[in-house]
């Protein structure tokens, strides 16, 4: 079976909009170091210091990428992740010095794409925003069918609908994205390298943990018993396929 790709291979000539990226950060000095590494004719960088700003910011205008600092006054960026996201599925990018896995876990449910830890180094935001800009595109040129049926499962592309044994489940962007990926390719062994490039659109760069939360919060809205799963299914020493029906 061929490789159903979700991520486009096209460069980015749609570079010549200018892409408008909020960034939300109560450290100058974090601030100012994302404004002078994104700073390019391509980028509109707008820059608050508080999740209650950028939720403000927000409402007043589109944004293509949002980053938001995790520890921050009045309103901090996990709570700003969850009200952004209820109204938008907007990439949101999570930025904080607290690496442990059940901060990922939980950016992951409030749905946030993506989680970086600081200190960063410069070439990786950009890497990062590049691709999710990248993904983003590519998601109007997907060659994937627009609904997939395998087993129990049931996903309506257009609709972004999930439903495993005619029960609909709710999940994040990125979630769905992985489970559909893995459901237009069943059968197939993915590594979590493979997966981390064409799901999340980034060539490797050590952050393949982010692979495993997302297959462990999947394996719980989609499996009966998440201990044992049916559907997503680990392929020892290799990584994770969508089992065939």
């Amino acid at each position: 079976m061929r490789l159903i790709r979700r991520t486009s291979d096209r460069t980015q000539d749609e570079g010549n909009a200018t892409r408008r990226i909020l960034v939300a950060d109560d450290d100058p000095s974090i601030a100012t170091l994302i404004q002078v590494t994104l700073k390019d004719p391509r980028y509109e960088i707008v820059a608050v210091k508080n999740g209650l700003e950028a939720l403000k910011a927000f409402e007043g205008g589109n944004f293509d990428v949002v980053i938001l600092d995790v520890m921050m006054p009045y309103v901090d960026g996990f709570e700003a992740c969850q009200r952004i996201r209820e109204r938008s599925d907007v990439p949101i990018v999570i930025l904080t010095s607290r690496d442990g896995t059940e901060d990922v876990v939980h950016g992951f449910e409030l749905g946030a794409d993506d989680y970086i830890t600081k200190p960063f180094k410069t070439a990786e935001l950009i890497a990062r925003v590049e691709s999710i800009l990248r993904r983003v595109e590519g998601y109007k040129h997907r060659a994937a069918p627009p609904i997939v049926r395998v087993g129990e499962l049931e996903i309506d592309e257009p609709r972004h609908r999930v439903s495993v044994r005619g029960q609909g489940v709710n999940l994040t962007p990125m979630e769905f994205e992985l489970l559909y990926f893995l459901a237009a390719n069943y059968g197939q062994v993915f590594d979590r390298e493979t997966l981390f490039r064409e799901v999340w659109g980034y060539d490797y760069v050590g952050e393949t943990n982010l692979v495993d939360v997302c297959v462990r919060r999947l394996r719980e809205k989609v499996e009966i018993e998440a201990s044992r799963p049916r559907i997503i299914v680990t392929v020892r020493g290799v990584g994770y396929k969508l089992a065939e029906p």
